[in-house]
């Protein structure tokens, strides 16, 4: 069962018969070790290393070993006392509101207007074009589909107008991609595997000279590409890669050589994204160290080849291959950053398109819902219609709460990106793992209120539930992404604890940080709270219980690090905890956020919200839940 509604907290039982509360375009907007683990990577979302030597971040305890990841391309990371992010504030005992409050909106009226031009079109398709049940049985999609999707310009969506593609927003892509979500998942891994992975280094990283050869015709589905990080040995300790690119003596080209698997798109595509090992020399010591390097390779370059399409338990319409290059020669023009950078080229890329999957999985569960409400608004059993007993209502409500509560994630996400956020990456974490998990439940929950029915392929149930088993495990197998979030969060923390001990040496050359940070900790010690406030920004009866949570994290946090140490990074108990409190503690603030605005604009499903808001703020308030996680 979904961790947030079982496990560590309480069940609480409320009825009603909610639908999903607005539509957002209207508002805006494996398991085992760590190291070693073989993840389903190649997929959408690549890979996870932990602990690498050119990836480790240092803590004031010692080094963590995690990898934190780049942000925005060209930005450094700010530093972590100026961090906007709101899940860093969290384990700061800070409370960043710009990120969370108000809700944001950022589509101007113009993207807007955009936005609800191409709603319409996208929708019809999928409702009176693709389908879904032939694309499964097929193992691919139907040639219409593949036209249709061309047409629409469904391969180019966040390319440049200039070079062909839509030139959508962060908020606009998510909208689409939620429709996709909700029709077909299959084809959503094909279109995600192009461009959310795919060539999204190129919008990154490209050079003008690469995005004015490659995006043209990737934009227009005439070239599909595909992302190829993961290897037979390699998963989750994506540094371990074996794949190796040679430079030439003249320096003009590499050789390349390795084998990816289960690569989205790995028959269908021309243009790879592919990291392999390359031998860079360090300039200080004269010792020659590999590192890994990104390079686009196209398939007619030679030496590209790829394995029979994988059979798989979901996205069947989508291809999953292996591929192989050998001897590929690959001209130096074609590396993607510079040489050495790749890892940092990996991660970026998956953090810019982590917050797709989450709206992916918000469409999945809206047309799931729809569903399992119209089985139980139709099925009449010991002479009642199903949706009026209480066990029903049950069901339906947790439901529509967790679609509620994942799409709130998505496009609060997405909006801060387009506002132009750089520090969100534990935040689009924390949207895949619950978005995953969350599709998951509902569509258990929707067989199981059909019934024998929902068991049945012809319901389509069955399918999306196999469809959705593997979110759990790429772009980043979520027990792995839970790491990742205590693991940053700590890292954060570690360095404000190193900056305070530097003040504590020269105290009278930084009073401002020790009067602000020491009166806050000593405030907190004394049952007295560190003076954090929600009152500007939600409603003051919600305000008590949220501040409770805020305020026990943190100092849970401080806690465990000084228990700990550098050695926290093998605490993996401890680690899971963290991260599901701060999980539900992230999701909280997002729907008060969003409830309170609608409220605030009076907008129809005002009171609605409000009820999801109330209830879920009651399942993290409650004795299992974050309080008794963090306090148990």
């Amino acid at each position: 069962m979904f961790r947030g509604l079982g496990g560590l907290r309480g069940s609480r039982d409320f009825g009603g018969h909610p639908t999903v509360g607005g539509d957002p375009s209207t508002w805006g907007g494996g398991n085992g070790p760590v190291k070693g683990t073989s993840d389903f990577g190649g997929v959408w979302g690549g890979s996870w290393g932990w602990g690498s030597p050119e990836t480790r971040g240092g803590g004031v305890l010692g080094d963590l070993g995690v990898s934190g990841g780049p942000r925005t391309l060209g930005a450094p990371p700010p530093p972590v006392w100026e961090s906007n992010s709101f899940a860093v504030g969290m384990f700061l005992g800070r409370l960043n509101t710009e990120q969370v409050f108000p809700y944001p909106s950022a589509l101007s009226e113009e993207q807007e207007q955009t936005l609800q031009e191409l709603v319409g079109p996208v929708t019809r398709f999928f409702e009176e074009v693709n389908n879904p049940a032939r694309n499964d049985e097929l193992e691919r999609m139907e040639d219409a589909t593949m036209q249709g999707l061309k047409e629409l310009g469904a391969f180019g969506l966040q390319v440049p107008p200039e070079m062909g593609g839509l030139g959508l927003s962060n908020t606009q892509y998510a909208r689409l991609v939620d429709i996709v979500g909700q029709h077909d998942l299959g084809v959503g891994i094909t279109l995600g595997a192009h461009q959310s992975i795919g060539f999204k280094g190129l919008l990154l990283y490209g050079t003008p000279a690469q995005k004015k050869k490659y995006l043209p015709r990737l934009a227009t589905g005439e070239t599909v590409a595909a992302f190829c990080l993961t290897e037979p040995g390699s998963g989750s300790d994506a540094a371990s890669i074996r794949t190796r690119a040679q430079p030439s003596p003249c320096g003009t080209f590499y050789t390349l050589d390795g084998s990816k698997i289960w690569i989205s798109n790995g028959g269908l595509a021309e243009i790879f994204t592919v990291f392999a090992k390359t031998p860079l020399r360090d300039e200080g010591t004269g010792e020659t160290k590999e590192k890994i390097t990104a390079f686009i390779v196209e398939r007619s370059f030679g030496g590209v080849t790829h394995g029979a399409p994988e059979k798989k338990m979901g996205i069947r319409a989508s291809n999953t291959a292996e591929v192989h290059f050998e001897g590929v020669r690959v001209p130096a023009e074609n590396v993607l950053g510079v040489p050495g950078g790749g890892f940092k080229v990996a991660m970026n890329i998956l953090n810019n398109g982590r917050f797709g999957m989450a709206a992916a999985m918000a469409g999945t569960m809206r047309g799931i819902l729809a569903k399992a409400v119209e089985h139980a608004t139709n099925r009449t059993q010991f002479g009642d219609k199903i949706h009026n007993f209480g066990a029903i209502q049950e069901k339906l409500a947790r439901m529509a709460l967790l679609q509620y509560v994942t799409e709130s994630m998505a496009y609060m996400i997405s909006a801060n990106m387009d506002q132009g956020a750089t520090d969100f990456q534990i935040e689009a974490a924390i949207s895949k793992i619950f978005g995953s998990e969350a599709a998951w439940t509902v569509t258990d929950e929707c067989i199981q209120v059909m019934g024998g029915m929902g068991f049945m392929q012809e319901s389509g149930v069955e399918r999306v539930l196999r469809d959705l088993r593997v979110f759990r495990i790429f772009e980043g197998t979520n027990d792995i992404l839970r790491l990742f979030v205590a693991l940053n969060g700590f890292q954060t923390l570690g360095v404000q604890l190193r900056g305070l001990q530097k003040a504590l040496k020269s105290p009278l050359g930084n009073v401002g940080v020790l009067a602000g940070e020491v009166t806050r900790r000593l405030r907190r010690k004394a049952g007295l709270g560190s003076g954090l406030s929600l009152q500007d920004h939600v409603h003051p009866d919600l305000q008590e219980s949220t501040l409770q949570c805020l305020e026990l994290f943190a100092e849970t946090a401080d806690a465990l690090l000084l228990k700990h140490g550098k050695n926290i990074v093998d605490e993996q108990f401890v680690l899971k905890r963290v991260a599901d409190s701060a999980i539900d503690i992230y999701a909280m603030v997002v729907v008060l956020s969003r409830a309170s605005r609608s409220l605030a604009m009076e907008q129809p499903t005002a009171q609605h919200e409000r009820l999801l808001c109330d209830t879920w703020c009651q399942e993290v308030r409650g004795a299992g839940g974050v309080l008794g996680a963090l306090g148990g």
